[in-house]
């Protein structure tokens, strides 16, 4: 435990006792602490209105003519500073705004080096991921609140109030520990004036809880939409391309709320005990509170605890990969038969959790990977990803995957094209990245999924097989790119990939109308994956080599 605990009034997240290490972590120790006083009450009142520090700001209670109420601080008594835990989330937040840091690389080794552990972590994890992934919910409460709009708040004022509201309305925190404990970190990271419109307008986010406060965001909405962006903190553009993305694959687009939820929750840190180098019933005797995955026969799902310290992990035996990656790459493998010898292709490979299931599979029937990534930094994490498989199995190259196809034709027998994507699949394990991403950013993504896809088809032999990858359900990044190139290659059909994730996953699987598979973390409990099966033909548009089980030739 460390210093300033005793007063930080925290309680715990909605995720229950959490992970201090990744977005799973939610956790507190549900102390009111020291800050005294009764449930702050009243609204913003007077002051700068953006929170700026210049002026001398009077206090709205004492500019009102308001007695103190029995139980409150003196100036004396106040912390003058925030506690350890506030400090790191609330620079987590700045880091992400001003460096286009992510917040999971960032805040665990933060945490390490200002030695806040055990529960202070927790809650440090769970406030700055909630922060950042509720921003947009968040900055609407916050405008009613203040009374303006988000934008004439100084960015660091308004980071400590995203804080303030996500323990308010978020987090089981007392509201008069919430927002003593905000106001003085306010006090030490923005100063004295401004902390005081920090203090009012906290106050009046306090008078109600969190459904008074969506139906107010949500009625001042324009449209529908736009109503479940702000209730649901997600970008208009994303909510739309999020329906469609449902619709297209045959659900009814009533989900979508459910959707948007799932977005909105940690997900558990799920682990691969990679086939040959680690035995999963044996990672799950070994970890406390373990469960196995649904769908993937090498997954290990954690109740808690820091997955670095389970056995295998530090030799990459055993390595942290969602549920759905998993299956994508085993449905790749079983999509036809294998043959002792094969040659795969992990067009981009990064990070490499992939690469290293795909070469632990084909280590066992003598095949080889190529690994390719045009990141240099990325090509490391690969190589590291792959240390525990058996030596010559994985080849990595710190290539541009567009041309391996020109470089090394009809080489390939199988092909893994998992490509650069927006990652609005992944929306529940990086809580920055929703607003990251502007749909200026779909087209010029859609030609390099082109190019990559059209790479890996000239790569692989006729009657290869390339499974076309992505971490995002956006139509335009999915369907719409394998249509594009169907229309273009005569020597292409693709397959039904349905039958290969069943063959995975099992039957008990619920899957769309096919063709092509999409995972969703509302139905799946997994990042919303899109798979595609295609498949080499002879020139002549001649099918070779077995269908997967069920596959089915398209015409568009």
């Amino acid at each position: 435990m460390t210093g300033g605990a005793g007063g930080t009034g925290r309680g715990r997240g909605p995720g229950g006792a959490g992970r201090p290490g990744g977005p799973g972590g939610a956790g507190g120790s549900d102390r009111s602490g020291g800050s005294g006083g009764r449930r702050p009450r009243g609204g913003p009142g007077g002051g700068s209105g953006e929170g700026r520090v210049g002026g001398r700001q009077r206090n709205p209670a004492r500019a009102a003519g308001e007695a103190r109420p029995r139980g409150a601080l003196a100036p004396s008594e106040r912390r003058r500073g925030g506690d350890p835990a506030r400090t790191a989330a609330f620079d987590v937040l700045r880091e992400v705004a001003t460096s286009d840091a992510y917040a999971n690389l960032v805040l665990p080794p933060l945490l390490r080096r200002r030695g806040v552990r055990g529960r202070d972590a927790a809650f440090a994890t769970e406030l700055a991921y909630g922060a950042l992934r509720l921003r947009g919910r968040y900055d609407a409460v916050v405008e009613i609140a203040a009374d303006r709009p988000a934008e004439r708040i100084d960015p660091p004022v308004l980071d400590v109030l995203r804080l303030g509201a996500h323990q308010l309305l978020g987090m089981r925190v007392p509201a008069h520990a919430a927002v003593s404990e905000t106001v003085a970190l306010a006090r030490t990271v923005v100063g004295a004036g401004a902390a005081q419109f920090v203090n009012a307008v906290l106050r009046r986010v306090s008078t109600d809880p969190l459904d008074v406060w969506l139906d107010r965001v949500g009625a001042a909405a324009g449209d529908e939409i736009e109503a479940l962006a702000v209730r649901h903190s997600h970008p208009a553009w994303v909510v739309r391309a999020l329906r469609q993305a449902l619709v297209a694959d045959g659900r009814d687009p009533a989900e979508l709320a459910a959707l948007l939820e799932a977005d909105n929750t940690a997900p558990a840190v799920t682990l691969v005990a990679r086939p040959g180098l680690a035995d999963r019933d044996e990672v799950l005797a070994s970890v406390e509170g373990a469960s196995p995955g649904r769908w993937s026969p090498a997954a290990v799902v954690l109740g808690g605890g820091d997955p670095h310290d389970v056995v295998g992990v530090e030799r990459a035996a055993v390595g942290v990969q969602d549920e759905g990656s998993q299956l994508v790459a085993l449905a790749l493998v079983a999509a036809s038969p294998t043959v002792d010898g094969e040659r795969w292709l992990d067009l981009c490979a990064g990070p490499g959790g992939k690469t290293a299931l795909l070469g632990a599979v084909a280590a066992r029937t003598s095949g080889t990977v190529v690994a390719t990534e045009v990141q240099p930094h990325r090509a490391r994490l690969v190589e590291a990803s792959v240390a525990a498989v058996p030596q010559g199995v994985v080849t990595v190259r710190c290539a541009d995957g567009r041309t391996v196809g020109s470089d090394e034709p009809a080489t390939f027998d199988r092909a893994l094209v998992d490509a650069p994507c927006t990652g609005l699949g992944a929306l529940r394990r990086r809580p920055e990245s929703r607003w990251r991403r502007s749909p200026a950013d779909v087209p010029e993504l859609g030609a390099l999924q082109r190019d990559l896809l059209g790479s890996a088809l000239d790569a692989v032999r006729p009657g290869g097989l390339v499974a076309y990858v992505t971490c995002s359900p956006h139509v335009a990044e999915t369907r719409l790119v394998v249509q594009d190139v169907l229309r273009r290659r005569p020597d292409v059909e693709q397959l039904d990939a349905r039958p290969a994730v069943r063959a995975v996953a099992g039957d008990a699987i619920p899957l769309g109308d096919g063709p092509a598979v999409q995972l969703w973390p509302h139905v799946h409990g997994t990042d919303a994956m899109f798979l595609a099966l295609l498949r080499r033909t002879d020139d002549d548009g001649a099918s070779t080599g077995p269908d997967a089980a069920g596959s089915a030739r398209t015409t568009d």
